[in-house]
């Protein structure tokens, strides 16, 4: 076998028919979505101050010692009762773990919650709903008479879920997010606690201008279409309300048609970034990784599973990861990057009908979290 840090093309060998290229296994949850049996979720708010909150639903397994606790996170357009969320949470808690799948700021049930919208750094969200994450890990514990035997919390993020994850691992792993990637050499590694035990990041985009360049290309227009769509109908939905100009930017004939226009026109301004440039230096992570590879930093464990032929998000900056890993030995950050499997994909012809290549991937690398 071949190092688990390095791209393994073969990992992923025989696509599922009919599920074949990139697009297909892009779009195979939302033309043939699996029926999903009632889980038992329960909903629980997250104070976020101000009179806000966000929205989670948790399940766990019934019947076994839990393995550990589990948030995850949706990517762009998406909430907590999508499909390959809903999908991925099965498959979890079969292999033990209980699950909290996360609504980020506006999204899906918890749209009335708190106004405004997620973006890809949304620390001042993220930290309170891990930190109540990890609560509810040490009350597990508990619960199941294991008061010495801690839940380990780990992270796992879809597409732009994974960036979230990842911004907040770094800015807790180091105060990262004033210093420039040279003076992570001189950062503490060690903090009394990690934010997360271990992070799972799904086809999540580590250079945010890259991704949005692609996105934004004439091949991607029907992809493009349905997310613009989907993110107007929640900023417009705030319960706060949009301006005038807001409002001039999301309706009418002059409505934004690219996601660069919309980050520049609603996402940026509202984060408090000067640009829609500066909000993408921002909320990259792939400079502070990478000057956390080359620092020998001790961040905790962490996966990235990307896709060759990913249509919305470039594959790129994963590789560049992947070289740096085995450059400096690098032994906490691993990368998976099969040749098929589009964006969230990953439909394989060895899967259950009930997960996914990268839902197995994922439960069997927590697993081995646990040792």
């Amino acid at each position: 076998m071949s190092d688990p840090r390095s791209d393994r093309p073969a990992a992923l060998s025989q696509q599922r028919l009919p599920w074949w290229g990139p697009d297909l296994q892009t779009l195979r949850d939302t033309l043939r979505p699996q029926r999903q049996a009632p889980d038992g979720a329960n909903s629980i708010t997250i104070d976020l101050g101000a009179g806000e909150a966000l929205l989670a639903r948790t399940t766990r397994p019934q019947g076994q010692q839990l393995a550990g606790l589990v948030v995850v996170v949706h990517g762009l357009g998406g909430c907590s009762e999508g499909q390959g969320i809903r999908r991925l949470a099965h498959h979890l808690h079969a292999a033990g773990f209980a699950v909290l799948r996360l609504n980020l700021r506006g999204a899906g049930a918890g749209r009335c919650l708190a106004s405004g919208t997620y973006a890809a750094l949304c620390n001042r969200d993220l930290l309170p709903a891990l930190s109540r994450a990890r609560q509810l890990a040490e009350q597990l514990a508990d619960a199941q008479g294991s008061p010495r035997r801690a839940v380990p919390l780990f992270g796992v993020g879809l597409s732009l879920g994974g960036t979230v994850l990842l911004n907040g691992l770094l800015e807790r792993s180091a105060p990262l997010e004033q210093a420039a990637p040279a003076q992570l050499l001189s950062q503490p590694s060690s903090t009394p606690q990690p934010l997360l035990d271990g992070l799972v990041c799904v086809s999540s985009p580590l250079d945010l201008l890259g991704c949005a360049e692609q996105f934004d290309r004439p091949r991607n227009r029907l992809y493009r279409r349905w997310v613009l769509k989907r993110l107007r109908q929640l900023t417009l939905a705030d319960p706060q309300g949009v301006s005038p100009q807001e409002r001039s930017i999301l309706t009418g004939p002059g409505r934004v048609r690219s996601l660069q226009a919309f980050d520049a026109g609603i996402t940026a301004p509202r984060w408090g970034h000067a640009s829609m440039a500066a909000y993408y230096a921002a909320a990259s992570p792939l400079p502070r990784l990478q000057a956390a590879v080359a620092a020998g930093a001790a961040l905790p464990p962490t996966l990235l599973i990307h896709a060759a032929d990913d249509p919305w998000v470039p594959v790129a900056a994963t590789r560049q990861l992947a070289a740096a890993t085995q450059q400096y030995a690098c032994t906490w950050l691993e990368t998976l990057i099969p040749a098929h499997g589009g964006h969230n994909g990953f439909h394989s012809r060895a899967d259950d009908p009930k997960a996914s290549w990268a839902d197995r991937q994922t439960a069997d690398w927590l697993n081995r979290r646990l040792g």
